[in-house]
This record gives structure tokens, C-alpha cells and sequence, in this order.
């Protein structure tokens, strides 16, 4: 099956008239979903079921990492800020390991439970104590633990059903800017990007199904951001550091992305470039500038269909929410 595209997202509690003929569209893939988009478990059932409904192949996703990412609260076990398990880990690995485990379990348990398919996670960026963007979504400083963290909270997702998206690839960590108001630009060598890069290394063959990459310039390496950079999705990401799962570009509404100018040319540059879904959030005008282009579909997209428990082990679930209780 051959998936559009485009992922969009929607406007409100339930679906327009205008989206539901969006959905249509041979372009679109996917539907990301919002804080706006959630005010109970009911509603936000019925609104995924009105968009399977429309078409059944389509991915639905949702940023939902824990900490201060997190789109539905009110009914959803309150998840902790990844830098807690790295606090953890620092004191007590194997505890932190288990609650990692048990934090990807719950978070993907309770979202497929509801209809969604993944979650834009885990944030696989290197704390540097330089980004207000990152900040406590990153596990640690230290990329060997970063992928056992994210390795077992990994596992955990697996375990429950739901594939994973490690991003912002190769690392938004180190710099101060927030990509989502500006072009930020990482002047550090090769050299020394490698030790952000070797979060995503070792994970890539091992578990991680997803990458997203950063709308970061890292100016000694490509004079574009990562995510329009064929140097960087297709040479070093997919021949030198062999990941051959689904790339998903990060937001083209982004400060970030208007590196372009255009709506029709940053999809266009995004996926030539190796990404095979292209974001568009929060700007509906430039979604319907792209929706009618003839894009070309990608059958590597719907490996990441979520599995949906057929029943939510009560006991499993009280064993992984005790087990991550003392993060909370």
C-alpha cells in the first residue's frame, strides 16, 4: 500500500468539511493531532474514527514524549520529562532502564488504545545545557546512555505495539536557537558533531524505526538545514550510517524551513532530499497551496501502522504506571 506524502493536521474537535475532502487527496498520508484537537478520550476516538472512516490507510500521530510535549493530559498517565530517567540512571541504572521501559510501554499502550498510530518520539538530542527547546526532553549529556535510555523506552513501545521516531537527527542539542522561531546554525566540525551522531548510531539496526531530521544548519558539513540535506539524509544517514527506515520531516511551517521560501519547493526539496513524509502543521493556507501536486507516494510508510492491544492488560498497566510512579 502506497501512502501519500503529506502529513497535515486538523483544525478542531471533530473534522470540517473542507478537511474531510482533504483527506481524500491521493497526497495525504497522514493527520498529525493537537492539544486543540483533544478534550476527552470519547471525542478524540470519534475524531480518529471520522478520519478512518474517510480513509483507513491513513497514519495518525501525535507528539507525545511526556514532560512539557505531551498533546492529551486529561485521561493520560502524566509522563515524566526524559531528563528524570537520565537523573535516575546516574544514580541507579538498571532502575532507570526499567522505568524507560516502562514509560515506552504506557505511552504507547494508551495511545493505541485510542486509534493513534505512533508518537513523534524519543527525542535522541544530547543535553548540552544550551537549548530551551530541548532542555529536559533529552535523556543526558552522554550518548551511550542516551542509547540505552531510548533504547529500553524503545523496547517498551515495541512491547505495546507502536513503532518509534528518534529525532532531530543529527542533533539539535547544541544550539541556543529554537528552530521552531528561527534558522539555528551549529558551526562545530564533523568531528564533533559525530558524538551527537553516535545517539542515533546506535540505535539505527536496533530498534529505532523512524528518524526525524533537524531543521539545524550545520554549516562545516552542508550549507543546508538537515532536513532539506541530501548530503545529510541520503549520504550520511542512509549509505554511511545505514538506516534504511522512514524519514519524516520535521514541520515545514517551521522558522526553520523558510530556508525556502516557497511551500510547494520545501516539500519539494524535503523529499528529494530522502524524507518520504513531509509535515505541514498549523498553516491549512499551505497545506492547500501542495495538496492537489502530484507527489509520489511511499509504500515504506505503512510499516508504521500502530498495532492496537486487543485488550489493555489491567495488571501490565499497574505494574509499568508503580513502576514510573517516583518519576512523577
Amino acid at each position: 500500500m502506497t501512502l501519500g506524502s503529506i502529513m497535515m493536521d486538523v483544525s478542531g474537535l471533530a473534522l470540517t468539511k473542507t478537511e474531510k475532502s482533504q483527506l481524500t487527496k491521493p497526497s495525504i498520508g497522514g493527520v498529525i493531532l493537537f492539544t486543540r484537537n483533544y478534550k476527552s478520550i470519547d471525542q478524540v476516538k470519534a475524531l480518529i474514527a471520522s478520519i478512518r472512516i474517510i480513509n483507513s490507510d491513513l497514519l495518525i500521530a501525535v507528539d507525545h514524549e511526556g514532560g512539557r510535549v505531551q498533546r492529551f493530559r486529561q485521561g493520560f498517565t502524566h509522563l515524566p520529562a526524559m531528563a528524570k530517567l537520565g537523573e535516575v540512571y546516574d544514580k541507579n541504572p538498571e532502575q532507570a532502564l526499567e522505568q524507560a521501559f516502562s514509560c515506552g510501554w504506557v505511552l504507547a499502550a494508551e495511545l493505541l488504545e485510542i486509534g493513534v498510530d505512533f508518537s513523534f518520539a524519543p527525542v535522541l538530542d544530547l543535553d548540552y545545557g544550551n537549548s530551551s527547546v530541548i532542555g529536559d526532553r533529552a535523556f543526558h549529556s552522554n550518548p551511550e546512555v542516551v542509547v540505552k535510555l531510548a533504547g529500553s523506552l524503545i523496547d517498551g513501545m515495541h512491547e505495546a505495539g507502536m513503532k518509534c521516531v528518534g529525532k532531530h537527527f543529527p542533533g539539535h542539542g547544541h544550539v541556543m536557537l529554537d528552530s521552531h522561531l528561527d534558522l539555528p546554525i551549529d558551526d562545530r566540525s564533523m568531528n564533533e558533531i559525530r558524538q551527537d551522531i553516535l545517539a542515533f548510531k546506535g540505535l539505527i539496526n536496533n530498534g529505532l524505526d523512524a528518524i526525524m531530521p533537524a531543521h539545524v544548519v550545520y554549516d562545516q558539513v552542508d550549507d543546508k538545514p538537515a532536513g532539506f540535506s541530501s548530503k545529510w539524509i541520503k549520504e550520511i544517514l542512509q549509505s554511511q550510517l545505514g538506516f534504511s527506515g522512514v524519514v519524516f520531516s520535521d514541520d515545514l511551517s517551521m522558522q526553520g524551513a523558510h530556508f525556502i521560501k516557497d511551500i510547494a519547493e520545501r516539500v519539494q526539496v524535503s523529499l528529494d532530499s530522502g524524507c518520504d513524509m513531509a509535515l505541514i502543521c498549523n498553516h491549512p493556507e499551505l497545506v492547500a497551496q501542495v495538496i492537489d501536486m502530484n507527489w509520489p507516494g511511499s509504500e515504506k510508510l505503512q510499516s508504521m501502522k500502530g498495532i492496537k492491544p486487543k485488550n489493555l492488560d489491567k495488571i501490565t498497566l499497574e505494574h509499568h504506571l508503580k513502576n514510573i510512579q517516583t518519576l512523577l
